[in-house]
């Protein structure tokens, strides 16, 4: 079987955005000290931040509500050799219920948000009960590259 050598291209930000804003799962990328982890998560894209929720636990408790940086990452993958990658740099922020106005104005853009995905999120209903604790991600920078197949 013979291969042809993909033809690699970086993502110029409106390609990147526009792969943020189609797809709702990737994976933060966060570090502590020494330790680098990775979790994939579902989010919605408003054009300036990332907007999820996650549980609360050893994660948030070790690392505090703000985190500078995390990265985040979206996939499309077609092939081996055909697929789209965006990364995304920046601040991660709890958003509590209750806080201050920008706070609160950030809260309800993202449970409005996240609703479109998933109606149920944060209400009495929701499929995934433990996730309680609403969260941003600035995109402060961000990057991406595709691969196409090359010709025979």
């Amino acid at each position: 079987m013979s291969t042809t050598q993909p033809r690699i291209r970086a993502l110029n930000r409106e390609e990147c955005e526009q792969i943020l804003a189609r797809n709702h799962v990737g994976r933060i990328a966060y570090s502590l000290k020494n330790h680098v982890d990775i979790e994939p998560l579902h989010y919605v894209f408003d054009g300036e931040w990332l907007y999820g929720r996650t549980s609360p636990g050893a994660k948030l408790a070790a690392t505090g509500e703000q985190w500078w940086p995390v990265a985040f990452e979206v996939d499309e993958v077609e092939g081996l050799f055909q697929w789209r990658s965006v990364v995304v740099h920046g601040g991660f922020y709890v958003i509590h219920e209750g806080g201050a106005e920008w706070q609160e104005a950030a809260r309800a853009k993202g449970v409005e948000l996240l609703r479109a995905l998933v109606p149920e999120t944060l209400a009495p209903d929701d499929p995934a009960p433990h996730r309680t604790v609403l969260f941003r991600i600035a995109t402060q920078e961000m990057s991406g590259r595709e691969a196409t197949p090359g010709a025979p």
